[in-house]
């Protein structure tokens, strides 16, 4: 990779820079605290002038959801970004996109809450993201990106997963990676496609036409119950393909760990340095971290959790992935959780605390 590639920037930027690159078509969004810098770096890069992107700051966070639906609608690389109570107010749009199956890319960098809480980081929207925050039965791709360099590297990974299965995808950081500075290797560019291209891969779209020659329609909306179920049952049966083919984890030191930690984004790196303080003290601990957070790494998680003397669940909320831990762990171990709230990230000694309480 060419030196000129490496660059230092904080992890809301590594967004900015990665939708231009990877050939976004339109962001739309609302500045809100600790994820302003992604518009703020659009306005300044001022992508229009060059790759022909549009950049827009909607009214609301309101304004800016309905703005991707159409975008996607029409088959476009559109993403939008925002912080725990813009993505709450989004909500209702996302669920309508899942029920007409239309892909854009969201980023929530969390704060705490509930409510308009603090500006501080927290990982308290892992139920919003994973659970759906909408109506009906649905599901949403979320990354969890754990560096500056996946923050960059999953804006393309997450436009290719919501094209791919036709479905909104979420990237699921926080007030600690969007604001911290890492050196990275930005993508390389990726042109935008020609409408010839749009219509092509997206033979959907409401730029596109029917067998018979008329104009896509694109909804959430069926009102026979019948056919509703079926579409329903159609949903379900893409979930169940994503489930199979699209989980994504990391591992590190769980050969011969007798104790496992489970925790994302910024948790996670937290723990690389309580992993370190632990081993040295004599206490085997390895770390899973879950890169998708659905479909969640359920299966490996009971796998590597069969023989341990337990399971600790980090993340800086009250306990929300503790949940989808202790089902994946059936009872072969035992589960606690160890977070802090309020916008106050964990010190490695208190991980390590919590190990030994575990023990």
């Amino acid at each position: 990779m060419a030196e000129q590639d490496v660059t230092l920037m904080k992890g809301n930027e590594a967004i900015a820079h990665a939708a231009i690159r990877c050939g976004a078509d339109g962001y739309f969004g609302y500045p809100i605290t600790p994820q302003s810098e992604v518009i703020e770096t659009l306005a300044e890069l001022k992508p229009w002038e060059t790759t022909g992107m549009v950049v827009l700051q909607a009214e609301s966070e309101i304004a800016s959801i309905n703005m991707i639906y159409g975008g996607a609608a029409a088959g476009k690389r559109v993403l939008t970004s925002s912080s725990s109570p813009g993505v709450a107010l989004m909500q209702e749009g996302i669920t309508y996109m899942a029920g007409a199956e239309l892909p854009g890319v969201f980023v929530n960098v969390q704060r705490g809450g509930p409510g308009l809480g603090t500006i501080q980081p927290s990982q308290g929207d892992y139920f919003q993201a994973t659970r759906g925050g909408g109506n009906g039965d649905y599901h949403v791709i979320v990354l969890a990106p754990n560096s500056v360099q996946e923050m960059a590297d999953f804006v393309e990974l997450a436009f290719q997963l919501a094209f791919k299965y036709r479905n909104p995808a979420m990237i699921l950081s926080d007030g600690v990676i969007g604001q911290m500075m890492e050196k990275i290797v930005l993508p390389p560019f990726k042109p935008r496609r020609t409408e010839e291209e749009v219509l092509r891969e997206c033979p959907w779209a409401t730029t596109g036409r029917t067998k018979d020659r008329r104009p896509n329609i694109i909804t959430s909306l069926e009102l026979k119950p019948e056919e509703m179920e079926k579409r329903n049952l159609h949903l379900q049966a893409k979930y169940k393909e994503i489930v199979e083919k699209e989980v994504r984890y990391e591992t590190i030191q769980t050969d011969d760990a007798d104790v496992l930690i489970v925790a994302f984004g910024s948790a996670a790196r937290l723990t690389l340095k309580a992993i370190e303080i632990a081993r040295a003290e004599g206490i085997k601990v390895g770390l899973l971290r879950p890169i998708t957070l659905w479909p969640f790494p359920s299966e490996q998680i009971a796998e590597l959790a069969q023989g341990k003397k337990g399971v600790l669940v980090v993340e800086v909320n009250a306990g929300q992935m503790v949940q989808d831990v202790r089902l994946a762990v059936n009872g072969q171990a035992p589960v606690d959780q160890f977070g802090r709230l309020g916008g106050i990230v964990p010190e490695p000694e208190e991980i390590v605390e919590a190990l030994k309480k575990l023990m």
